[in-house]
């Protein structure tokens, strides 16, 4: 088994950022979900759950954590202050400003009662502290899961961005084997992490992306034959460094 792909998301619910190597800090990688954009009517962080429209834009991050913020119409800003607030604000249609994960207290966001309906009710829930995260430091998918996704929708596009993982895993097989990796170190190159649970999904996966069309059958799948979860949540036990073509071994 081997590393065959790493993403951070610098920016919560923008597209991601391909890259070779990752620093693995304690509390996951440098550089992913460490900003965010936040709603100044209700302070809440925005994220394509309830603004499918992020998903339009792109960030990338430099050495330094600034990062540099794509939209749609060609606009680029980088950083926070105003320039990049009154740009956001213009395309979303809305007052935010972009903020750091680790100003103020934990963020709050919102999700849809069924992931299927965005009619459905906005349900609350409040990310850990540090990070514009879901639930975990790392989200771990292996190419086993995208094969059985695939073979269960094969009419869907099962590609990586649409379920926004920080690590991919090649490993043979069509089968959702890293869910048998909760509790067990996984070791790649110096870094140790142990899944915890499996990544319960929600609408994220069904929203459209630049190339990618809006499709409700890839959670409608995942509900009816995996409990509607896909990849595992995951701690950090040894931060360190991992590359793409890294050995991962499962103790």
């Amino acid at each position: 088994m081997t590393v065959s792909e790493l993403w951070r998301h610098p920016v919560k619910s923008l597209q991601g950022q391909s890259v070779s190597t990752a620093s693995v800090v304690a509390d996951g990688l440098e550089g992913d979900r460490t900003w965010g954009i936040r709603d100044l009517a209700t302070g809440r962080v925005l994220t394509a759950r309830r603004a499918p429209l992020l998903l339009e834009a792109a960030a990338t991050i430099d050495a330094g954590g600034v990062p540099t913020l794509n939209l749609p119409d060609g606009t680029t800003v980088t950083g926070p202050g105003t320039e990049t607030d009154a740009a956001l604000s213009a395309w979303l249609g809305t007052s935010v400003t972009l903020v750091s994960s680790t100003a103020g207290p934990p963020a709050r966001a919102e999700y849809f009662a069924d992931a299927t309906d965005d009619a459905s009710q906005p349900i609350e829930w409040t990310m850990p502290p540090g990070r514009f995260v879901d639930s975990m430091a790392i989200l771990v998918l292996t190419t086993a899961s995208l094969r059985a996704g695939a073979n269960h929708h094969p009419e869907g596009r099962w590609e990586t961005r649409r379920f926004r993982p920080n690590v991919v895993v090649d490993v043979d097989g069509d089968d959702f084997v890293e869910d048998t990796w909760c509790h067990r170190p996984v070791r790649i190159g110096s870094v140790e992490l142990v899944p915890r649970e499996p990544c319960v999904r929600c609408t994220m996966v069904t929203r459209a992306q630049p190339g990618l069309p809006r499709d409700l059958e890839v959670y409608r799948t995942l509900a009816r034959h995996h409990s509607a979860t896909f990849g595992v949540w995951t701690e950090v036990a040894r931060p360190g460094t991992i590359a793409v073509g890294d050995t991962v071994t499962v103790s």
